[in-house]
């Protein structure tokens, strides 16, 4: 297992090829440090004995302590620890933990390896599993890329006037692949180890060049990562604040004729299988989101109670019932990861697979309701947050009195306690943060759609509508 300073050495020494504010910078710059913070607490929180119950567990194949992050979940209580421990960690950072995806691909890729292997009589599971003992052992951090740029929404992979606006291979040597396209949305790719390469859709027979899955070392020879920052507005000194260490960069990740060597590739050409690692991903990180979006909720929430007290209005009818509106919307997320939990089911590959059903009711109801909450806090919080002067304007010894004066509430609070929870609302409703983690709780894991497909295509209607004809006295012809 690393440490964070481990991590970031390792960063430090890799090719400079991420585009920022128009340069090319190196990994080792300052907005790459402070976007890897939540990455950073991983690995310190694994040797805090308060969080070590959560982050540590058992490698399956080498009997050795691994970090959670790298572990394939073997159970249904892993699959509770790894909800469990996302929440915790999103509460810690206020944010998203970011280091979920490469969790939650490394699963999907466990199961689709071994079906294809047992259809196919192929190797991907056994080149996966040395992978995994190399992820494992060097504790990597993976960002998983799946989501293409797409093109024209009304035709298939195959039919793209670009063929480039899905990940594709254009040319297969006896040592490999080189493909060629774009992911889009790629969160923390400019601070990960390995990217970790999977199709973003089902497949076609004749698309076999779009079914291929792969990992290779982010700062690869062709790879791209064209970024956009998101971090609160800087603080000046004496204001500093937990919040403000959550930062994100997003990543166009291009591979501009990349070459994967066949030990990396783990999908080739087996179009069901491209299209089942696609879904497989997505169920796990929608199983994920039932701990990382309710950690979020305690946050919104939290801070939506806090300034209700210190405006001298959480005891009112109307704002009971808007906390409690958070709260259900929270617990019930959590609680479908539970039940996703619990009913899960064990993959030819041994790997733990939560359950369909529960794991995507749970993140479509967190989606549907991310602007609700949204709307709450700022309901409750007033126009302040957009307004409040930042902190060059509280420290000023010409008009610093004035700001602590006109923002204070209630008595009984201190002035900079009051300030200072102004500022975390307005991180949270007008920062580059909070705008960032408000979409992606929409669209991270799947765009709401996709979790009505996955729904609608699993469960079982026709017992429903057999239920209503037997209490109804419907007899079938």
């Amino acid at each position: 297992m690393r440490t964070s300073q481990e991590y970031l050495e390792r960063l430090a020494g890799m090719r400079k090829n991420i585009y920022l504010d128009g340069e090319v910078i190196g990994r080792d710059h300052p907005k790459v440090v402070h976007a890897s913070k939540a990455i950073q607490l991983t690995f310190d929180l694994a040797e805090d004995p308060a969080f070590t119950k959560w982050l540590k567990t058992t490698s399956h194949i080498s009997g050795k302590p691994i970090n959670r992050f790298t572990h394939i979940h073997q159970s249904s209580e892993d699959l509770l620890m790894k909800q469990e421990m996302t929440r915790v960690l999103c509460q810690r950072v206020g944010g998203c933990i970011q280091r979920c995806m490469g969790t939650d691909v490394m699963n999907g890729l466990s199961v689709a390896t071994k079906n294809a292997d047992i259809k196919y009589g192929t190797n991907y599971h056994e080149r996966w599993l040395k992978y995994l003992e190399y992820f494992q052992e060097n504790d990597l951090v993976g960002a998983c890329s799946q989501t293409d740029a797409k093109g024209d929404r009304s035709l298939r992979p195959g039919q793209q006037p670009d063929p480039d606006m899905y990940v594709h291979v254009v040319e297969r040597r006896p040592d490999g692949v080189v493909v060629r396209g774009a992911k889009l949305h790629n969160t923390m790719a400019p601070y990960a180890d390995e990217l970790i390469v999977i199709p973003t859709r089902a497949l076609g027979k004749d698309e076999k060049d779009y079914a291929i899955a792969f990992a290779i070392p982010a700062d690869t020879e062709g790879v791209y990562l064209i970024g956009r920052e998101a971090f609160s507005p800087k603080r000046e000194e004496g204001m500093e604040a937990p919040y403000y260490d959550l930062g994100d960069i997003e990543s166009f990740t291009v591979f501009d004729n990349v070459f994967v060597p066949n030990e990396r590739i783990f999908i080739n050409g087996e179009t069901e299988f491209g299209g089942e690692v696609a879904l497989l991903f997505a169920l796990f990180h929608r199983h994920s989101y039932c701990g990382c979006k309710p950690g979020i909720g305690d946050v919104l929430m939290g801070t939506t109670a806090l300034l209700a007290d210190y405006n001298g209005v959480e005891k009112t009818g109307h704002t009971r019932e808007k906390l409690a509106d958070m709260i259900s919307v929270a617990e019930l997320v959590y609680a479908a990861g539970i039940a996703a939990s619990v009913k899960s089911m064990k993959a030819p590959s041994g790997t733990e697979i939560p359950n369909i059903i529960y794991a995507n009711v749970g993140r479509r109801h967190a989606g549907h309701n991310i602007y609700h909450e949204y709307d709450i806090l700022c309901d409750i919080a007033g126009g302040l947050p957009a307004t409040l002067p930042l902190s060059k304007e509280y420290n000023s010894p010409v008009v610093g009195d004035f700001v602590r004066k006109y923002t204070k509430r209630r008595s009984g609070v201190s002035e900079e306690n009051h300030y200072r929870a102004y500022h975390m609302a307005s991180d949270i409703l007008t920062g580059e943060v909070g705008a960032a983690l408000l979409v992606a709780g929409v669209h991270g894991g799947g765009s709401p759609i996709m979790e009505d497909i996955a729904i609608m295509s699993t469960y079982n209607v026709k017992k429903k509508k057999d239920l209503a004809k037997y209490l109804a006295g419907i007899k079938e012809d």
